[in-house]
């Protein structure tokens, strides 16, 4: 089940599970379903296809991850991701160190259009976005904007520190201890129209020393 943020109301919707710190080297290529989390209804469809995690946010306003079930605490965090469709003004990316059982998790976000958002979000009931990188969207240079391109997102995560990556050029840096360690996943969402159509390939997790 992918769970559901409206971003006019910060309403969180549907939740999930997980558990807990691994250093194994992860690969998710998306050759197979595996146990990443799926649906398909009015608003939103996201599921494992074609060597891919297709993601569609049919509804406007509305943002939705998904997660893997695993858990991970250091490590290289990266993932590639293309906007197939839709409008620019979107938002589309990773998260990481996800608890499930409350959703909270730190979000590694870009948009269509050139920005980049590196935030926290705290859930029970009204969820809580804060920025920690910057005021909020972030313009940035390293984006590769609009459709059929697509952007590599990396994160290097130490302890509390991190430092966040667009195709390899640093965007962003924070020394943020709310989350020690959780599960992975993908976000995305429209900011106003629907429509909004991401393709997700080859997330890796890999230990500091490699």
């Amino acid at each position: 089940m992918i769970r559901k943020l409206f971003l006019i109301f910060f309403v969180l919707l549907w939740g999930l599970a997980a558990c807990g710190g691994s250093n194994t080297p992860y690969h998710e290529t998306f050759d197979e379903p595996g146990d990443w989390s799926t649906d398909n209804d009015a608003e939103v469809r996201g599921e494992v296809i074609d060597g891919v995690y297709d993601f569609e946010i049919k509804a406007d306003d509305l943002s939705t991850w998904t997660t893997a079930g695993l858990d991970f605490d250091d490590g290289w965090y990266e993932v590639e991701a293309t906007q197939v469709a839709g409008p620019d003004n979107n938002l589309y990316g990773m998260v990481l160190r996800v608890n499930n059982e409350t959703d909270d998790f730190y979000t590694f976000q870009i948009s269509g259009d050139g920005y980049v958002w590196i935030g926290r979000y705290k859930g029970g009931g009204d969820v809580e976005a804060t920025p920690i990188v910057g005021d909020w969207w972030l313009e940035s240079q390293a984006v590769n904007q609009g459709s059929g391109v697509t952007n590599k997102l990396k994160v290097r995560a130490e302890a509390g520190n991190m430092i966040f990556y667009v195709n390899n050029q640093e965007v962003g840096r924070v020394t943020e201890n709310s989350f020690a360690n959780g599960d992975i996943g993908l976000i995305a969402g429209s900011l106003g129209e629907g429509g909004v159509h991401v393709q997700f390939d080859n997330f890796k997790v890999s230990p500091l020393t490699e």
